[in-house]
């Protein structure tokens, strides 16, 4: 599902005249954003639940650079997900190539921020990702979700 679009801004290039990596991880945070209001979590939402999602963990995948104006689309899929956590995967793509440009896999995990601890989804929140959830998770994610970060000998 497409949650983010945005084009490269010029204070998001680095020295190499690139997209600078930190910026990668901003674009992703507001597709986050976006798929928290699809399942009601935006603000009306938070205030209503009480809840809201911390990112626990999140890795990125540089696989392709992008410039100054470039377009951006981020679609996010699915992995897995239980009663107060989502694992979700977002893909960068170039807006009008459509090459895929990063990958980020994240594991989000639904908090009462009255008690910063975590809980399970609000009912309304668990209606909206039931039948997200099926329509946009299984697609294939080659080789760049469940990755660990070492030097291989």
């Amino acid at each position: 599902m497409q949650t983010y679009r945005t084009v490269v801004r010029p204070e998001w290039i680095d020295y190499n005249e690139h997209l600078r990596d930190a910026f990668y991880f901003l674009i992703f945070s507001y597709a986050t954003d976006a798929l928290m209001a699809r399942i009601g979590l935006d603000e009306v939402g938070r205030g209503a639940t009480g809840h809201t999602l911390f990112t626990l963990e999140a890795h990125i995948n540089y696989l392709a650079q992008a410039t100054l104006g470039d377009p951006l689309d981020v679609r996010t899929q699915f992995i897995d997900r239980d009663r107060k956590r989502l694992h979700i995967v977002h893909n960068l793509h170039h807006g009008a190539s459509g090459q895929l440009l990063a990958v980020s896999e994240q594991m989000l995990m639904n908090i009462n921020f009255h008690t910063s601890k975590a809980c399970g989804f609000a009912a309304s929140v668990e209606q909206r990702l039931e039948a997200l959830v099926p329509r946009h998770s299984g697609a294939n994610h080659p080789g760049y979700c469940g990755r660990v970060i070492a030097i291989r000998r």
